[in-house]
């Protein structure tokens, strides 16, 4: 057997995002949690219930029903309606550690979203593309439902 050492490139991933909400911080951070939870869609448009508790050290999940379902992290920090971090493995099924932040602002006309995801770990090639693609389509929803608020 022949193990073959990754390089750091392959093993870090940096995501960022900003969106302008056009509505109040509170709105917005609001959709925030109902788009990650109740309202979260899959890559493929499907729904994808989750649950977020928010308060340090909830839980971000999936729950399948009789004890089945996915961690994917855990709220490390919150101070409602300007930051959410998130830490945990996420969607990735292997020695992944991730960082989650969506850093909220009131900007003149609206909420500024900062999101940003790292992560550190064996990444299979190419994923950071399907994950920005996802994080744009969560973050698209989220602006949809706190503009429609």
């Amino acid at each position: 057997m022949t193990a073959v050492a990754p390089s750091l490139d392959n093993l870090t991933l940096t995501i960022s995002h900003e969106v302008l909400v056009r509505s109040s911080l509170a709105a917005t951070f609001a959709a925030v949690l109902e788009q990650m939870g109740p309202s979260n869609v899959g890559h493929e448009g499907q729904p994808m219930p989750m649950t977020i508790e928010p308060r340090p050290g909830g839980r971000w999940f999936r729950d399948l029903g009789n004890g089945n379902g996915h961690l994917w992290g855990h709220v490390q920090a919150i101070k409602q309606p300007t930051l959410l971090e998130i830490t945990g493995p996420l969607m990735i099924s292997s020695a992944v550690i991730s960082n989650v932040q969506y850093r909220l602002k009131q900007v003149e006309g609206g909420t500024l979203i900062t999101f940003r995801h790292t992560a550190f770990g064996p990444l299979p090639d190419g994923y950071g593309d399907g994950l920005s693609k996802g994080w744009i389509q969560l973050l698209d929803g989220v602006r949809k439902r706190a503009e429609a608020a």
